[in-house]
């Protein structure tokens, strides 16, 4: 149950903020942001371990197809979605996604059946698009650009309204719980501004940074953030790392924390780009 909230003010020194938290099997193995790809030097994000590809990735400069361009810098995140899977014998790790799009490859392009439902959120400082994919033979990707203000975007896509999701009485109400309550946290305070390139987490992003951290919920509280989850299979299901961007026309700025951050929030620092 990845979530991310995206705030975009036109007319703000830093116009597109995006906070990011990944939650995924606590057993799967990740490795936290770097330059993991080679052959896409410039691209930064975590690596997981499993697939080889990355929940969240940042290109600094923004690329085009053909290569570098000045489109300034990029960001992409992926939630999982729901609908129809793809074929096991035939399926492709989504973990590529963030890493296309931030190269600036067209995903209306690939073979989409070939991947698991999907919505990718693709930030640059003027504004931000969702890429929704719900699976099965005849789907179609949806795109929609967000609206200026604060947006949220869930596994159930853009503030829980794509076209395919779950059919969990039990997920969609804790998924509308965390919406509706972080929503008004980040709206009741001043909206933050961080320089791109001073250190310090905790005032970068001032008022914020408790929010996204977690508010001081219990893990496992209906409305978590950041949360732990038991689910009855064996496996423990968790946030596993928390993703603050800050994309505006000078550069991007990218603070990181494995989650759930420490009690006087330590864990975060200033991904070097």
């Amino acid at each position: 149950m990845c979530t991310a909230f995206v705030s975009i003010e036109p007319s703000a020194a830093v116009p597109v903020l995006l906070l990011s938290v990944r939650d995924e099997y606590t057993g799967r193995r990740w490795s936290p942001p770097g330059h993991h790809w080679p052959a896409q030097p410039s691209a930064v994000g975590g690596l997981d371990l499993v697939a080889g590809g990355t929940w969240l990735a940042v290109d600094p400069g923004g690329t085009g197809p053909d290569g570098p361009a000045d489109s300034g810098p990029v960001a992409a995140c992926l939630l999982n979605g729901f609908g129809t899977s793809a074929p096991e014998a035939a399926r492709l790790s989504r973990g590529e996604l963030p890493l296309l799009a931030v190269r600036g490859g067209r995903i209306d392009t690939l073979d989409l059946d070939r991947y698991d439902p999907f919505h990718l959120v693709v930030v640059r400082p003027d504004g931000a698009r969702v890429l929704s994919w719900g699976g099965g033979t005849g789907g179609r990707l949806v795109e929609l650009d967000l609206p200026t203000g604060l947006s949220v975007v869930l596994n159930d896509g853009p503030e829980g309204l794509a076209e395919n999701r779950t059919a969990s009485e039990r997920i969609r109400t804790l998924m509308a719980a965390r919406a509706d309550h972080f929503r008004a946290r980040f709206e009741g305070e001043p909206r933050p501004l961080p320089p791109l390139d001073a250190p310090g987490t905790e005032r970068a992003w001032a008022a914020w940074l408790p929010i996204v951290t977690g508010d001081g919920l219990p893990l496992d509280a209906p409305a978590a953030l950041v949360q732990r989850r038991d689910f009855g299979d064996g496996r423990i299901w968790g946030s596993s790392s928390i993703s603050l961007l800050a994309l505006g026309p000078e550069g991007v700025r990218y603070d990181f924390a494995p989650a759930p951050v420490g009690p006087g929030g330590e864990g975060w620092r200033r991904v070097e780009l």
